[in-house]
């Protein structure tokens, strides 16, 4: 059973295996389109927890199954889609970055809807943090080119899908196993992810090296970075709170940062200026 001795583990471990989802869906995009590669995604993420957590399903309760299927939609099955239509039009790296504003969204909604009360150092936190991120799309639109803001619009709708997410899990389903919510949310969306899979030309394409190459990618993002990765979320929401849960998206655009030196990308002083200010936003924000 893991304490709140363990949420910096959890967040750290959270931070590597999402910051580098987005090159994963890079490298799936080039043998996929975004509908095919979220459909996969949802796939291989459903038969890994059916393997390790149906027995699970018996513990939640018929009363708690609408927040599990609403949770699935919000949680899971929109972004899915939504993250990997946006990185047609974004760089993976500022994909990332905008992906840490689903805090700020944390904040708002849980105080708006669901009457979480937040200390002030919280909110000075995730302004600080926000700064930073602000500074890194910039800095990272300069690099880059021009950002295509409909792509921009997507990564901004999926942030807030996570936010609300977040807020329902701590509210309503704290008292569940992270794996019983998990391994439910993939029950929901295998059907709906099935036939929009097999509505394209998948099977079609499916014997193309390209695709086969591209599928590799999609497993491991399947069952590491969305299997796996949820239920540890999950836990993490339960032992500490919404807002401190989902700063995970702060270490993020530092992790895709990593990849990208790996892949002899240079570093600029304004990213790594950036990189501080949303790691001293992510203290304020979980300083007691």
């Amino acid at each position: 059973m893991l304490t709140k001795n363990n949420k910096w583990f959890l967040l750290t471990l959270l931070s590597l295996i999402w910051g580098s989802s987005f090159i994963l869906i890079k490298k799936g995009l080039i043998g996929l389109n975004p509908f095919q590669l979220g459909a996969l995604r949802i796939i291989f993420a459903a038969l890994f927890l059916l393997v390790v957590g149906r027995k699970s399903l018996s513990f939640v309760p018929k009363k708690k199954w609408k927040y599990i299927a609403l949770t699935s939609v919000l949680g899971t099955g929109l972004p899915a889609f939504l993250f990997a239509y946006a990185e047609t039009g974004l760089p993976s790296g500022i994909t990332g970055i905008l992906n840490s504003l689903t805090p700020l969204y944390t904040l708002l909604i849980g105080f708006f809807l669901f009457g979480l009360v937040f200390r002030s150092n919280q909110i000075l936190g995730v302004l600080l943090g926000m700064t930073g991120c602000f500074i890194l799309v910039f800095n990272s639109n300069n690099a880059a080119g021009e950002t295509n803001y409909f792509y921009v619009s997507l990564v901004v709708i999926a942030t807030i899908c996570y936010a609300i997410n977040t807020n329902v899990v701590k509210k309503h389903l704290s008292n569940i196993s992270p794996l019983s919510i998990v391994t439910g949310n993939f029950v929901v969306l295998l059907v709906p992810a099935l036939l929009i899979l097999l509505s394209s030309n998948f099977t079609q394409i499916v014997t193309q090296a390209e695709v086969q190459h591209a599928i590799l990618f999609i497993i491991v993002l399947g069952m590491l970075g969305t299997g796996v990765a949820n239920i540890l979320y999950f836990q993490l929401i339960q032992i500490t709170s919404p807002l401190f849960a989902s700063s995970v998206t702060y270490f993020i655009p530092i992790v895709a940062m990593g990849w990208g030196l790996i892949d002899h990308e240079r570093l600029n002083l304004f990213q790594i200026i950036g990189t501080i200010v949303i790691l001293s936003g992510v203290y304020m924000a979980s300083k007691k």
